[in-house]
């Protein structure tokens, strides 16, 4: 079953993962730029190359963490993101530079939150819902915590020892991966005498699922180029907007406290709320974030209010990736689902920092943003959609279960299940 101890594991894990990989060509990309002289659409596209990777790989691994649990999968996951990162910091031509990347998108495909969800679904089951959302609360502190400590980094060693530096970070992630059961949610219960009634998927036809599927994968690509956008060129935007390089480092940071203060607020008061109801919330926050940034370069506090608002509602988004499929579909072959759903959003996203780039350098930074306004409005309508469509079947019955710190009682086996809080 899922504990505490592997919930604040796999946490800190996510804020050591996407702070050393996903973070990474935010704070280094332009001294990347700056040291090789290679132009800033070939620099970036070796983070579209790794998304692409990781688009490739996301249903192979999604079925491999459902045959196989998530320990395997992210402990191979934790040697690649280490090699990566020493690849990247050797690389001396287009080639070594790509092949690094690619060595990165397959380990961030095997150690961020795809599979860590993947993995606490398999554990878990349908119950998984609060342990998905905590282990987000320290993700979203990774680009608060890596983009100054990359930043000091370069500045005292150049790039390429803030790379080598990462290399050594992402071993220390190995033995968090090493403690992640190798069990499967119902296994070892049989709890079907008590499961509720209201615990069936809300698509219940075909149609259902193939409407259901196509907006939350329209909902996840599009909000994942807008990520992968942000991750790469929020830094750039307001520094191009007047900002100084400083006073821009700081505002982004205040995206990962806004991820992570909105995580906070739906683990601690959220329980009650639909999971699609919560989509809607999330990305209603988005075209607001956009249009403060429009006012990023007059005012450091419309910078900051740009990155913090951004911050929530791509937070809480991340939350509801994880989450609705529990509710939508059937959580026995989560990994495999989710892994074909997202697969596109890979894809999607491997061009946003290509496209992003090519925006700013011929048009403007505000006209990135523009852009961006416009696609958090086709999130907000598809999520509506789907809370619309679905809404009337929903049953969502109340806060998820406390944890249990131990294994189930056998002479009450059903007293632990994810289906009934512990007392």
């Amino acid at each position: 079953m899922i504990t505490r101890g592997l919930v604040w594991r796999l946490g800190l894990s996510q804020l050591l993962c996407w702070g050393l990989s996903y973070y990474l060509i935010g704070v280094l990309g332009e001294r990347i730029v700056a040291e090789t002289g290679w132009s800033a659409t070939l620099v970036y596209s070796g983070f579209s190359g790794a998304l692409i990777v990781m688009g490739l790989a996301s249903p192979l691994l999604g079925r491999f963490v459902d045959q196989h649990g998530g320990r395997p999968v992210m402990m191979a996951g934790s040697l690649l993101l280490a090699t990566g990162c020493v690849g990247l910091s050797l690389a001396r031509d287009l080639v070594s530079y790509a092949a690094a990347w690619a060595c990165l998108g397959l380990a961030m495909r095997m150690t961020l939150y795809e599979a860590a969800f993947a993995a606490l679904a398999r554990i878990g089951g349908a119950s998984a819902r609060r342990p998905i959302a905590q282990i987000t609360l320290l993700g979203g502190l990774a680009s608060t915590a890596f983009w100054p400590v990359g930043n000091a980094l370069a500045e005292a060693f150049g790039w390429r020892g803030a790379a080598l530096a990462y290399a050594g970070i992402a071993l220390l992630t190995l033995p968090l991966h090493a403690t992640i059961p190798d069990e499967r949610h119902g296994s070892q219960l049989n709890c079907a005498s008590v499961e509720r009634k209201d615990a069936a998927p809300l698509t219940r036809s075909r149609a259902d699922r193939l409407l259901a599927g196509a907006l939350y994968a329209l909902i996840v690509s599009v909000a994942a180029f807008l990520n992968s956008g942000m991750s790469a060129h929020m830094i750039p935007i307001l520094t191009g907007l007047g900002l100084s390089a400083g006073v821009a480092v700081w505002a982004a940071t205040l995206r990962g406290v806004g991820q992570s203060l909105a995580r906070l607020c739906e683990v601690l008061f959220g329980g009650r709320l639909d999971p699609l109801a919560l989509g809607l919330l999330a990305s209603s926050f988005l075209p607001v974030a956009f249009v403060a940034g429009l006012f990023g370069g007059a005012s450091a506090l419309a910078g900051a209010a740009f990155a913090f608002a951004y911050g929530v509602g791509n937070g809480l988004l991340t939350i509801t990736r994880g989450t609705q499929p529990l509710v939508l579909f059937d959580p026995r072959t989560y990994g495999t689902l989710v892994g074909s759903l997202t697969a596109p959003g890979y894809f999607l996203s491997a061009l946003a920092p290509v496209v992003y780039a090519l925006v700013i350098e011929r048009a403007s930074e505000a006209a990135a943003l523009y852009l961006s306004a416009g696609l958090a409005v086709l999130v907000f309508g598809a999520s509506a959609l789907l809370l619309q469509r679905f809404r009337p079947y929903s049953r969502w019955a109340g806060p998820t279960p406390k944890f249990r710190d131990g294994p189930c009682c056998s002479s009450n086996p059903c007293s632990a299940s994810p289906l009934r809080p512990a007392r």
